[in-house]
């Protein structure tokens, strides 16, 4: 049994935090079928190929159906609303306006469904002066003023990827908004709209940033500047002799004095987080830097691991993603697991990163090519052999 069996998801979004969403979910047990357009016809066979080899290796899409439907057509509408009436939770991340315009929006699918859960996943969210403005994770976690805190002092911001926005805001929002209605439909009977902006969830981040100092005392740091972003030599990151890195994580004084010790610096253990250096200060925790600085140089990154780690001291490989897959906590903890796939042979995927202890997570199947359950799906609402073709001649399907 999986935690979410026979919660039933259609799935609209085709772009980082929506099919992320889904894919926690459908990861839970939640049966997902992604919802795509079908592509013109010219591209049709090409894309299948390119599909068909590529869904082997997508985490992001197992454990999902995949059906082709245009909501630009009548019937395609029709064939939306019967999936809806049925379905638990729908996924959708069209600019604002857009499911109105083609039909399927919040309201007319509530009045097909009143127990449907509608999840809109937007940058900006449903209103508002930015809720028209096309835009993506860079743009949201500038806004959000994430950016703008990553880096050094006096340099442009570092970009981390699409990782803050798109999926640790905004997709995990999203499944959260999701179950957590799913609970309050149990009490109420009704469904609901969450509208998820992936600008206020990414600001929803900063709450400690916020507290301490912003909100409490109207000082606001820059890039480098937060005692979380480097702007401390106890809590940064250090090359090592071999042109690696390690991170030092010594936030809690006891932690910072173990690392004093442990180098042989025990003047240095009064320079913890729990004080602020002022003006009258700075030479001494610049020499703290400069010495951790050329200490890191005399050894490599994997000694000084293996020394410092025996000492309580959080200490971190700065690790390349070849060897992210290859380190032993991450292959204990099953981060990345190995499937025989009929056609490509062994696949490797990510690992499902919640663990439940009686209703664990599971890889049930590889992701379908593009469209490759349609016609399964429509059979499923009713839909006779021949009404299939008459609907794929017509571009329906």
């Amino acid at each position: 049994m999986t935690a979410l069996e026979g919660i039933r998801i259609l799935d609209l979004s085709y772009q980082g935090p929506g099919p992320f969403c889904t894919a926690v979910l459908g990861d839970l047990g939640a049966s997902v079928t992604r919802v795509s357009p079908p592509p013109a016809a010219g591209a049709r066979q090409a894309t299948r190929e390119a599909d068909h080899r590529q869904a082997a290796w997508s985490a992001s899409n197992r454990n999902k159906k995949s059906i082709l439907l245009n909501l630009k057509s009548e019937e395609g509408r029709r064939i939306f609303h019967r999936l809806a009436e049925k379905a638990d939770v729908i996924v959708e991340g069209f600019r604002p306006g857009v499911a109105r315009r083609l039909g399927i929006d919040y309201e007319t699918i509530c009045a097909v469904n009143p127990r449907i859960i509608y999840c809109s996943v937007t940058g900006y969210g449903q209103d508002g002066p930015y809720a028209q403005l096309p835009g993506h994770d860079i743009n949201y976690i500038s806004f959000a003023g994430v950016l703008g805190l990553v880096g050094e002092p006096d340099r442009p911001p570092g970009i981390p990827l699409n990782l803050v926005a798109d999926y640790g805001a905004g997709g995990m929002s999203a499944a959260i908004g999701i179950l957590s209605a799913i609970i309050a439909r149990g009490k109420t009977g009704r469904g609901q709209h969450i509208d998820i902006s992936l600008t206020d969830t990414t600001i929803s981040l900063l709450t400690q940033i916020l507290l301490d100092p912003y909100f409490m005392t109207g000082l606001a740091p820059g890039g480098g500047e937060h005692f979380l972003s480097g702007a401390h030599p106890c809590y940064s990151i250090y090359r090592t002799k071999d042109g690696g890195y390690v991170s030092i994580g010594c936030l809690e004084p006891w932690l910072w004095e173990n690392l004093c010790r442990e180098i042989g610096r025990e003047d240095f253990i009064p320079y913890n987080m729990t004080r602020t250096p002022d003006s009258s200060e700075d030479a001494k925790w610049q020499e703290i830097r400069d010495y951790l600085e050329q200490l890191f140089l005399t050894g490599t990154r994997d000694e000084w691991f293996e020394r410092m780690k025996e000492k309580s001291i959080p200490i971190g490989k700065v690790l390349s993603l070849k060897e992210v897959f290859v380190d032993p906590q991450v292959l204990h903890r099953r981060m990345v697991m190995e499937m025989e796939h009929p056609e490509e042979g062994k696949v490797r995927q990510v690992g499902i990163g919640i663990k439940l202890s009686d209703t664990p997570g599971a890889f049930r199947d590889f992701a379908s090519s593009l469209g490759g359950d349609t016609d399964e799906t429509l059979e499923s609402l009713g839909y006779s052999v021949e009404k299939i073709v008459e609907l794929r001649r017509d571009r329906v399907i």
